[in-house]
């Protein structure tokens, strides 16, 4: 079932999926040192790369999820089962 709010951009589920394997890689590959080990590195590319596949969401559909993404990514305590259900919540059935 799609708890998205009334109105809201449904996805494709391959869009989504692509999202959420684009976020496991960049998360896997994060370290706190990433940026000194690799000068010029910021973490907003990798949360740019994976949200492209999320194009469809409206500007403040994008802002959330950047701001989620940016915490999947970076913050060990980011609780990731909710974010990945929630992610899904975004797809068509």
């Amino acid at each position: 079932m799609n708890t998205q709010p009334k109105g809201a951009a449904v996805l494709d589920r391959s869009d989504v999926e692509a999202a959420l394997a684009r976020v496991a890689v960049a998360a896997f590959t994060y370290y706190p040192e990433k940026g000194i080990e690799e000068p010029g590195y910021v973490v907003d590319e990798d949360v740019e790369w994976a949200m492209e596949p999320l194009r469809l969401l409206d500007a403040q559909g994008r802002e959330e999820w950047r701001r989620r993404f940016t915490a999947a990514i970076a913050d060990e305590a980011t609780d990731r089962r909710t974010f990945i259900a929630d992610l899904m919540a975004l797809a068509d059935e």
